[in-house]
């Protein structure tokens, strides 16, 4: 493991990595590098106060759904996901949302050849829509990814041919969640009356 070598008093390092003494650097450009680290600096510690908020959100929300089930005899296990809570006169609300990331193994290239097969059976020209979906839904980006939308929403078509139902079982047992990310959001708003306000946590939107 590398470590960041010691920058000796008097000196600076500059972006090529060369050091600079300081006498040799304009005023102005030594009060933009304070800054710079200042407001860096209040801004890493926003981040980690953040994380932590979120955090506490997540644990306060999932033990008031344990409470909650405790009415009915039941303990919930795992992660608490896409719950919506509002106040007793429904002017706040706070919603928890779990979005999973979805990826294919090599099962999904099984499906491709029997969706191959049953476009090469399917003559007719009623089926040229159906040839564009799936031709478009089997294309990958620049990183070499399918659209994991387009992908399943081809198990939405019922083509009424056994190869076809094989590649739609081959695409769910493809399927692996490799990650997945909780969403908190806050709405505000005077009464039932009124659209609900976003509470936006988004320095950039305040």
């Amino acid at each position: 493991m590398n470590e960041a070598v010691a920058v000796p008093a008097g000196f600076k390092r500059d972006a090529k990595g060369n050091l600079v003494a300081m006498s040799n650097i304009k005023a102005i450009d030594l009060i933009r590098d304070e800054l710079v680290g200042k407001l860096s600096g209040l801004a890493a510690k926003q981040q980690v106060q953040m994380r932590d908020f979120k955090a506490s959100i997540i644990d306060e929300l999932s033990a008031f759904v344990d409470l909650s089930a405790e009415e009915y005899q039941i303990k919930l296990g795992g992660k608490k996901g896409n719950i919506t809570l509002m106040n007793f006169d429904s002017t706040l609300k706070v919603q928890i949302a779990v979005s999973e990331q979805l990826q294919f193994d090599e099962r999904l290239q099984v499906a491709k050849q029997l969706v191959d097969e049953c476009i090469h059976a399917w003559s007719d020209g009623a089926n040229d829509r159906i040839r564009t979906l799936v031709e478009h839904a089997f294309q990958v980006d620049k990183e070499g990814q399918v659209s994991t939308a387009r992908i399943l929403g081809l198990r939405k078509l019922d083509m009424e041919d056994e190869r076809w139902d094989r590649a739609m079982k081959a695409i769910a047992d493809s399927i692996q969640v490799t990650d997945s990310k909780s969403y908190i959001r806050f709405y505000q708003r005077r009464n039932t009356d009124d659209a609900w306000q976003a509470v936006s946590l988004d320095i950039a939107a305040l």
